[in-house]
């Protein structure tokens, strides 16, 4: 394994070596990383959900009810009520036919997409995709044309220019995670509607954050029924583990029979169904925690742009802050957290090389105390390494 240790030192060299850091208490505005009380700046726990006493409390109520774990593949004899009774809730809520539970959004886009499309086809998608969407068009072997990011005339163009085929799909992310832009929806759906193209959008970053009460990006430009594959997370706004797709019956009824991670993997654990059903409820009930995560968004951008710092074009609550070296990105956040905030820095191969960043996580859960905090430190530490 001397080939790999190389390449380890030559991530280190490059200031590319990720620190693992260990939480020690739950997620929160601050919690406890490596014995150290630090202000959470990085974590997807939009709206404060993952230490929520209602959905922890349904959680363990699961466990008494039904167990720590399903004990088989949903085929088999995995399926509980809870697992049904959370697809019917999420199909309500996506405003779709129905859906189908998935262990992670990674693994949702890995079983949806070799379904919809296969070889012979061709698969249109955003350049800046998610590595998982990347994953599942090659496990397709359907030929992948990358358009440019959010150009919907460039979309148009390369399917004029890719010709005939069985099947046509596109592909995007609702919000690209790096940089916080929402996908140009409408534009996309017109261009697919004109060439008759099946369309994709997975909303990680748009479900509990973009729309009516979080229900997201396809709802937040009012295409609700006009996009063929809906991909949700349960692990980020949602605040609990879990993927999983959206769209029509039929679509749904192919999955559980030809859908892989379906068939041959073990579903989600009955904790978890339950604090997600408990999550829905949550955001049915009321819209307070989606919009106190807009508001805090806003001002710690505001404030983080008065001192100078470049964001980006973020349109969401992702906030980038920009450094571009990866060694000096890494940094900052090693500064940062000595003064008690903790933020990763992000650098090659998640965004491109000369793009590294510090992407600050905003939350429900912050007070307006806890940003100013922030806003401080990274100020007095970006100061320090000659940043601003």
């Amino acid at each position: 394994m001397d080939f790999l240790r190389e390449e380890l030192d030559a991530i280190e060299e490059q200031g590319l070596r990720t620190t693992i850091r260990t939480i020690e208490s739950p997620q929160g505005a601050w919690f406890v990383v490596d014995g150290k009380r630090v202000l959470n700046l990085c974590s997807n726990n939009y709206l404060g959900f993952a230490n929520e006493p209602v959905m922890k409390q349904a959680a363990k109520q699961a466990i008494d009810d039904f167990g720590v774990g399903p004990g088989a593949v949903r085929t088999i004899s995995g399926t509980q009520t809870l697992h049904n009774r959370l697809e019917e809730r999420l199909a309500e809520f996506k405003g779709t036919e129905a859906a189908i539970l998935f262990q992670s959004g990674f693994v949702a886009n890995a079983a949806v997409i070799p379904v919809v499309a296969g070889d012979g086809d061709l698969i249109f998608s955003d350049e800046l995709n998610h590595a998982s969407i990347i994953d599942g068009c090659r496990l397709s072997k359907a030929r992948v044309v990358r358009y440019a990011h959010n150009d919907p005339a460039d979309l148009d163009r390369k399917i004029i220019e890719a010709g005939d085929c069985r099947r046509r799909l596109i592909i995007t992310d609702g919000v690209f995670s790096m940089d916080g832009d929402i996908a140009p929806l409408p534009g996309i759906v017109e261009v697919a509607r004109k060439h008759g193209c099946l369309t994709m959008v997975d909303d990680a970053h748009g479900e509990g954050v973009l729309g009516d009460h979080g229900k997201g990006v396809v709802d937040h430009f009012g295409l609700v029924g006009e996009v063929d594959v809906e991909i949700g997370t349960l692990s980020k706004a949602f605040g609990v583990m879990g993927g999983f797709v959206a769209g029509s019956t039929v679509l749904i009824e192919y999955l559980k029979q030809r859908g892989r991670p379906f068939l041959f993997s073990t579903g989600m654990t009955p904790a978890d169904v339950a604090a997600c059903l408990a999550a829905v409820d949550l955001l049915d009930a009321s819209d307070e925690r989606v919009r106190q995560l807009w508001d805090n968004a806003r001002y710690f951008r505001g404030r983080m742009n008065e001192a100078g710092f470049d964001t980006g074009h973020t349109e969401t609550p992702i906030t980038p802050v920009m450094i571009g070296d990866a060694a000096m990105a890494g940094r900052l956040s090693r500064g940062l957290f000595e003064q008690g905030v903790f933020a990763q820095s992000i650098g090659f191969p998640t965004v491109p090389r000369g793009k590294a960043r510090i992407r600050v996580m905003i939350s429900a859960v912050h007070s307006r105390e806890d940003l100013d905090y922030g806003v401080e430190k990274f100020v007095s530490v970006a100061r320090e390494l000659g940043i601003i």
